[in-house]
């Protein structure tokens, strides 16, 4: 367990229901409450998995916050919010902390619909300075005067929203409070009781008193010294404390501070809450991720995210699968290429290992970018590296590259630049809910000019469509795929590049179309099974290309079958609307074409088993049954039953 000393006999975390319960403790006693955190979230994730490693690093600073200030009239924002599992043990969610990333359970993030002290919901990166500003300046119109606090890790401050954010707040009379979480030591100079003693001293009032009444003073003398006086104060406390980047922003800076140093915390948390200073203040915290956890703080990622373990040995539960995850195949798929092609690059923005760049940066250290939470950024600099001839692949997730749409439409497509997206997790993703859920690129990728978009049915087809990608040298393309291992096929030994725009049939039938996108393929082979055990003969084709569509194959299918069914792992606007709209300007409606498509639902996805969603969004072989024999006309009451259950 993370606490190794002798546990006493009362444990003052069986007592907190919500942080008001804990205001009034010793400050040896939030020590004790820190450890019992600590094992209650490790306990809690070996159940559940999940993001233990930057939980772990903020439990004292978590139970400093909520001791310190009046949450949740005090507004406290964690940013991305992968590391708010002790924050959701001290805020009455406790009881159910064991059904974190479970169907019906805790969210994996902060929620606003999950509990007033989430006040913004979070699992991306970098929003939480900007909304909290939103959040002190609808204060300050309201009159009102509580505090409101974004916590923000190192890894965070690598995005440009976050200093969009900071020179915004800067500019401005507004009280905020942002604490930059670092466990990494990437900005920090050496932590110790100095720096505890300077960064109380300097966020207390009688410093900040004297600041201001100087500031007075130098502001009725010639701007010039004025000017020179301000900037030697502000640069004398940067040499001392790091904090010039911020001070330059317009943010007050303090620290760093040992972030599991309680008494270093408390007193200037204390100072901050106090203060009645009309301007931002950046809090330096360092800590250390997985940190009272020993197999945590000694692996090489922390336990960032992990499945379940073992508590005492820190051994994870690995499932056994006999095929390999669509990441990996990618991965060793672009390291084929790139062995054959020295102009192949890869660009990832802070996801390396999620992407398995991790492996094609071991083969090409030279040749591979993780350019930090910037995707934005990591667009541009792959359209920058395709106008000189090299073949950039962006290797970024689905709901990551909804953060980039401008650069993806201004910088790539209307310049028709071969910029190559591999685009990881799409479609449903599990624990990970809605926030990671790819449902939206089909959409918004088909519908720019000029683009290729392919979806792979099968570890194989992926491994083509890098070789396809990496052959298209003049137009941007991108393919996609889903989190999680393949269906278990034979690999082909090299890619190679399909045809543009040509789907495959895989089966043939006379009755019924099932037209499947991405890696529902193999539910609707199995659906098309089970329609011939009821006397309907039925095609299954594999569209590969979302654009361009193969037309003609749409043409021939929609001419020798009554019923036509697309599926496809994305939201309504995607492969279907395309193929619908081919399909009505072609005449096929006319002539009695009866048409399903078979999307996800129209609504958000929460957590869940893999499984349980697909049938929540109905794209299930039963799902696909269903609706081919409903278009039928078929009166069969187990398809009206899944019907009216549906709706």
């Amino acid at each position: 367990m993370a606490n190794k000393k002798e546990k006493p006999a009362k444990r003052i975390l069986d007592g907190v229901s919500v942080p008001a319960d804990i205001r009034n403790l010793s400050g040896d006693e939030l020590k004790q409450l820190a450890d019992e955190v600590r094992d209650e979230t490790i306990e809690a994730v070996s159940i559940t998995g999940g993001h233990l490693g930057a939980s772990l690093g903020v439990v004292e600073l978590t139970v400093a916050l909520h001791h310190v200030f009046d949450t949740p009239r005090d507004r406290l924002i964690w940013d991305v919010s992968h590391q708010s599992y002790p924050h959701k043990i001290l805020t009455g969610r406790r009881d159910r902390i064991r059904t974190l990333r479970q169907g019906g359970g805790l969210s994996g993030f902060t929620k606003r619909s999950e509990s007033e002290y989430d006040p913004f919901g979070a699992a991306h990166s970098s929003t939480s300075i900007s909304a909290g500003l939103g959040m002190a300046v609808a204060r300050d119109f309201a009159g009102g005067d509580n505090n409101v606090i974004a916590v923000i890790g190192d890894g965070a401050m690598s995005a440009g929203m976050a200093y969009e954010a900071m020179n915004n707040a800067g500019s401005m009379d507004t009280r905020l409070i942002v604490i930059l979480n670092d466990n990494d030591m990437s900005i920090a100079p050496p932590v110790g009781a100095m720096s505890a003693y300077l960064s109380r001293l300097i966020s207390s009032k009688p410093y900040r008193s004297i600041r201001h009444f100087a500031r007075d003073v130098a502001g009725k003398l010639p701007r010039r010294v004025e000017e020179t006086a301000k900037r030697a104060e502000e640069y004398a406390r940067g040499i001392l404390t790091g904090g010039t980047l911020f001070e330059e922003l317009g943010f007050f800076y303090i620290g760093p501070v040992d972030g599991h140093n309680l008494d270093h915390l408390l007193p200037v948390l204390k100072n901050l809450r106090d203060s009645e200073e009309p301007q931002p203040v950046l809090l330096h915290v360092v800590t250390e991720k997985g940190h009272g956890y020993e197999p945590a703080e000694s692996a090489a990622d922390k336990y960032h995210g992990v499945s379940k373990f073992d508590v005492i040995t820190g051994e994870q539960d690995k499932a056994i699968t006999n095929a390999p995850s669509y990441t990996g195949v990618f991965a060793e798929a672009l390291i084929s290429e790139a062995s054959r092609d020295d102009r192949i690059v890869a660009v990832t923005g802070a996801m390396p290992s999620g992407t398995g760049l991790d492996k094609f940066a071991d083969k090409f250290p030279a040749r591979c970018f993780d350019v930090g939470i910037a995707e934005q950024h990591a667009v541009t600099f792959a359209a920058g590296l395709a106008t000189e001839g090299y073949k950039p692949f962006a290797a970024i997730y689905s709901t990551f590259l909804q953060r980039a749409y401008d650069q993806v439409v201004h910088d790539v497509a209307i310049q028709s630049l071969p910029v190559r997206f591999a685009i990881d997790r799409a479609g449903l993703v599990g624990a990970d809910g809605a926030t990671h859920a790819g449902a939206f690129d089909l959409a918004y990728l088909t519908c720019l000019p000029g683009f290729v978009v392919m979806a792979a049915a099968d570890e194989a087809e992926l491994v083509h469509m890098v070789a396809t990608s990496a052959a298209i040298d003049d137009a941007p393309s991108a393919f996609r795929y889903p989190r999680g291992e393949g269906v278990g096929v034979q690999m082909p030994e090299i890619g190679v590049p399909l045809e543009i725009g040509k789907g495959r049939v895989v089966r043939e039938g006379s009755t019924i179309a099932i037209v499947s996108l991405g890696t529902r393929l193999a539910e609707a082979t199995a659906a098309a099974d089970e329609l011939a055990s009821k006397g309907w003969s039925t095609t299954v084709a594999d569209a590969r290309f979302a654009k361009p569509l193969d037309e003609d194959l749409l043409r021939r299918l929609a001419r020798e079958h009554e019923v036509m069914i697309t599926v496809e792992e994305g939201s309504a606007g995607g492969f279907a609307a395309h193929v619908m709209q081919f399909l009505a300007n072609d005449g096929a409606f006319d002539k009695g074409l009866k048409f399903r498509a078979m999307t996800l639902p129209d609504i958000f996805l929460d957590q869940n088993k893999p499984e349980i969603q697909y049938a929540l969004a109905g794209l299930t072989r039963a799902d696909i049954v269903v609706a081919a024999l409903l278009a039928l006309g078929e009166d069969d009451a187990a398809a009206t039953a899944m019907r009216d259950q549906r709706a």
